[in-house]
């Protein structure tokens, strides 16, 4: 990608929280990042031309409820050179993960709906899944530590 950090940013299970607070960074940010990223997949800010093929950093928000989830990020992190886990639910599961904690005669009442749309038994956050390189806890992500890991990404890749 040249002098450019090739950025993905993929949302899960969770309520977007942080996908929010990144819109919010890149008005915040504009002039700096421009020339600094380039967005290989990022539903959030364009339609067509969402691509993992050669991501350096991507970023993951959100639980892996369902089997398809799980196919994916397995290919985002096959297809990216670091992996960051951003928000509560991508780093511990919570709080998507809530119906893990259910007692048996809800768990037993929410499977056949859970099964029907193909969610997996429990919810899983990402690093259960796959290798995790970094990660900005938080529901809202703590802007704060996203800074400190993009600086960190920015460096390891060379990006001035």
């Amino acid at each position: 990608m040249g002098n450019k950090l090739a950025v993905s940013w993929i949302t899960f299970a969770c309520c977007e929280d942080s996908s929010i607070i990144f819109v919010e960074m890149l008005n915040q940010h504009f002039f700096e990042w421009k020339d600094k990223l380039e967005f290989r997949y990022c539903r959030l800010l364009k339609g067509k031309g969402n691509d993992f093929e050669g991501t350096d950093v991507a970023f993951v928000e959100g639980a892996i409820a369902t089997a398809a989830d799980e196919a994916k990020l397995k290919e985002i992190r096959a297809k990216s050179k670091r992996l960051v886990a951003i928000g509560s639910c991508a780093c511990i599961g919570m709080p998507s993960a809530q119906r893990n904690n259910f007692d048996e005669a809800t768990r037993r009442e929410i499977m056949l709906v859970a099964e029907r749309f193909g969610h997996l038994e429990k919810v899983h956050p990402v690093k259960d899944i796959v290798k995790v390189d970094y990660t900005v806890p938080g529901c809202p992500m703590d802007e704060r530590l996203f800074l400190d890991v993009l600086g960190k990404c920015l460096a390891e890749f060379g990006v001035q």
